[in-house]
Order: structure tokens, then C-alpha cells, then sequence
């Protein structure tokens, strides 16, 4: 059944990853060339501070500041919900619904080993309903 999957299966690519000092414009211009809807900001050991979207940008021109000179640090979504590998479908997609999210990193040991969109589980959403349903019953 393809919500037995793990993050781990489902995983494909290094997320977009730039340091907290990096300015908004840095992160778009990334972002562009990598096809990226989001950037994980991560410390020199790899472990994610915060993570960059297009709301984060959206909200940054609203507030009529300049991408040029905002670091990441300022505008970051701080201490962003994650998952681990070992998470399944049903957990990620919970995580994703009831937070909002359309980006969630996945990390292990503190490190930033990947990320999952709602793109890419968009496929495992039918399913949830009854996923769901089992896992409330074993509760």
C-alpha cells in the first residue's frame, strides 16, 4: 500500500539549503535556478534554523522591506515543524494539513537529510481518510 511509505522512499533530491546570512534576493535568485518553492536555512552543521518560502517573501514586499538587504535570519519561518525518515505518508500529510505547510524538512539526528512537498504526496492524499481511520482505532 503506497501510504506504508516512509519519507526515506519518498525523498529524491537535496533540498535548497543557504545559511542565515543570506540575504532574501540570494535565497530567491537559488531558488529560481534550483526550480525550488522553498530553502531550508541551516547552521554550518547542517542542522535547519528556519525555512524560506514564497509567503515569507510575499510578507517581506507587503511590509515594503528590501530583499537586497534582509537576511534570511529575519524572515525565516523559525524552528519549522519536521518529520524523520521514518515518518509515513499519513503522518506527513496530517503534519501538512493541520499546519498549513506545503513544505516540511525531513531531518535525522538533528541533520537535514531531505524535504517533502505537498506535490510530492499529492499522489497519497486519497488516502488518507482511511489511513486515518486506522490509525485512530489502534489508539
Amino acid at each position: 500500500m503506497p501510504t506504508q511509505l516512509r519519507m526515506s522512499d519518498i525523498i529524491r533530491r537535496d533540498p535548497v539549503t543557504l545559511p542565515p546570512a543570506a540575504t532574501v534576493q540570494q535565497a530567491c535568485e537559488v531558488m529560481h535556478e534550483q526550480q525550488a518553492e522553498a530553502v531550508v536555512v541551516v547552521d554550518d552543521a547542517h542542522q535547519p534554523l528556519g525555512i524560506f518560502t514564497g509567503r515569507d517573501l510575499i510578507r517581506l514586499l507587503a511590509e515594503g522591506r528590501d530583499p537586497s538587504h534582509a537576511q534570511l535570519r529575519a524572515v525565516m519561518t523559525k524552528d519549522p515543524a519536521h518529520l524523520a525518515p521514518g515518518d509515513g505518508v499519513a503522518e506527513a500529510l496530517r503534519l501538512m494539513r493541520d499546519g498549513g505547510f506545503r513544505h516540511v524538512p525531513v531531518v535525522e539526528d538533528g541533520r537535514l537529510v531531505g524535504m517533502v512537498s505537498q506535490t510530492d504526496l499529492g499522489r497519497f492524499e486519497a488516502d488518507l481518510p482511511e489511513v486515518e481511520t486506522r490509525i485512530c482505532e489502534r489508539r
